[in-house]
C-alpha cells in the first residue's frame, strides 16, 4: 500500500509498516530536526512541508494513495495544556488535514484515513472537539455531543463511510511505558463487507497489562528531555505498581524490543516499571520521581503512574537496583527512549548542523521521540488493515 504521512515527525508509520511492504509517497513536516531525521533514511521521499500550504495539485501529482495517516499537534487538546481545543492555532490544523484527505479521496483513490491523538481529545471543549472529529471523518453534517461524553471506543457511519475509534496503550504491545493514545480510522470503501479494524475485545489487543488496584492520588510528571521541555504530546508514561523488586536490575538489559514480562515497584519517592530480560534473567527499569513540571500542574489524571511529558521541570531517569531501597539514579539515554517507542537503536542519531552523528545533541532527539507514535501500536493497526486488504 502507498500512504501519505501528515505531521510526520520522525515517521513511526514508515518504521511500523515497512515489513508489510508499504511505501510512504510523501511526508509533511516543518520542524528542522525531524526533517533532518526523515531525510537521512528516506532521501528520495518528498517532504511537502507546511500542511496549510499543501495544494490540490501537490496531492494529485503523488498518484495512487491507499491511506493518509496524521497525528496533528495535540497541545490544545491535552489535559496538560491550555485546552483551547480546535480554537487553538495548533490543533485547528486538523481541518487542514481533512482538506488534504479530501484531495486524496478525489484524485488518488484513497480508502483509509488514520488519526492518532491524545485521550484528552474526548473531553476537550466538553467533548465538542471530538464531535468535530467524528463529523468530518465520517461525513456527518449534524451530530450532537453525547450527554454522558464520548466513550473510549465506538463507531459512526456517515456519507464518507465507517469511522472506528479506540484507545490503545503502548504497554499492551510490549513497550516498557504506559502511553494511551486515541486512534480513529475511517474507511471510505467497502466497509460493510469486512470485519472491524480497531473494534475488538480488549484482551485481543497486543498484551494488555494485568489490572491494578486503583490508587487515590494522581501522578507527578517528568520531562522527555534531560533538562526539561519537550514537544507536542511528548508523554512517556511508565506504570507504577506494588510488587517488590528484590533481584538485581539493570536498565540496559530491559528497555529493548525483546523484553518479556513486567516488574513494578513503588516506594515513597519512586515508581519503577520495566520488563524481564530473557537472556540474563535480570530486569530493566525506568524510575520516575515526583517533580512538578513547568506547566504548574505536573500531573496526569489518566492513571496512577508518574509520566515523562513535554512540559519540563523533571528529569528522565533510569536506575539499577540491588534489593529494595538501594538504587543509583541516572537519566534515560536517547537510545533507551528510542526503545521505549519501538524505534531502532540510534535511529535519531544523525548528522546535524554540520556535525557527525556521534556529536548529535540529545535534546532534539528526546523531543522528536516524545512527539512520535509508538511503533508497535502502528504496526498492529497496519497488520489489521493489510489482512482486510488481502481478504478483499
Amino acid at each position: 500500500m502507498r500512504f501519505l504521512s501528515l505531521f510526520s515527525g520522525i515517521e513511526a508509520a514508515s518504521i511500523a509498516w515497512k515489513p508489510l511492504g508499504w511505501e510512504c509517497v510523501a511526508f509533511s513536516e516543518i520542524e528542522p530536526f525531524p526533517c533532518a531525521v526523515l531525510a537521512h533514511p528516506y532521501p528520495n521521499t518528498p517532504n511537502l512541508g507546511d500542511v496549510t500550504k499543501i495544494t490540490e495539485d501537490d496531492i494529485k501529482n503523488l498518484g495512487q494513495i491507499g491511506l493518509v495517516v496524521f497525528g496533528f499537534p495535540c497541545q490544545d487538546l491535552s489535559i496538560a495544556g491550555a485546552r483551547k481545543g480546535f480554537e487553538g492555532e495548533r490543533s485547528s490544523l486538523f481541518y487542514d488535514a481533512i482538506r488534504v484527505i479530501n484531495y486524496a479521496k478525489q484524485h488518488c483513490g484513497t480508502r483509509f484515513a488514520l488519526l492518532e491523538n491524545v485521550p484528552g481529545a474526548f473531553s476537550s471543549n466538553k467533548g465538542a472537539d471530538f464531535t468535530e472529529v467524528v463529523k468530518h471523518m465520517a461525513g456527518l453534517s449534524d451530530l450532537d455531543t453525547p450527554a454522558n461524553g464520548w466513550g473510549k471506543e465506538g463507531a459512526a457511519v456517515g456519507d464518507n463511510g465507517l469511522l472506528e475509534w479506540c484507545v490503545l496503550d503502548a504497554q499492551w504491545f510490549r513497550l516498557a511505558q504506559r502511553r494511551k493514545r486515541v486512534f480513529a480510522i475511517v474507511d471510505f470503501g467497502d466497509w460493510a463487507s469486512r470485519p472491524p479494524i480497531l473494534l475488538e475485545r480488549e484482551s485481543l489487543r497486543g498484551s494488555p497489562a494485568p489490572s491494578r488496584e486503583a490508587q487515590q492520588e494522581v501522578a507527578g510528571t517528568l520531562s522527555s528531555r534531560t533538562s526539561g521541555g519537550g514537544g507536542l504530546g511528548a508523554d512517556f508514561e511508565c506504570a507504577g505498581g506494588l510488587q517488590p523488586v528484590d533481584t538485581y536490575q539493570n536498565v540496559s538489559h530491559c528497555l529493548n524490543a525483546g523484553g518479556m514480562g513486567r516488574i513494578d515497584y513503588e516506594s515513597e519517592s519512586f515508581v519503577v516499571h520495566g520488563t524481564q530480560d530473557p537472556c540474563s534473567g535480570g530486569q530493566a527499569i525506568a524510575i520516575k520521581t515526583a517533580h512538578t513540571s513547568s506547566n504548574g500542574r505536573g500531573i496526569s489524571i489518566e492513571g496512577p503512574a508518574y509520566t515523562l511529558d513535554h512540559s519540563g521541570g523533571g528529569q528522565a531517569v533510569a536506575a539499577s537496583l540491588r534489593g529494595r531501597g538501594t538504587m543509583a539514579v541516572r537519566r534515560l539515554t536517547p537510545v533507551e527512549c528510542e526503545r521505549l517507542q519501538g524505534f531502532p537503536d540510534n535511529f535519531t542519531r544523525i548528522p546535524w548542523r554540520g556535525k557527525e552523528p556521534d556529536k548529535c545533541p540529545d535534546g532534539p532527539r528526546y523531543k522528536a521521540l516524545g512527539n512520535s507514535m509508538a511503533v508497535p501500536c502502528m504496526k498492529w493497526i497496519g497488520e489489521r488493515i493489510q489482512r482486510l486488504e488481502d481478504i478483499q
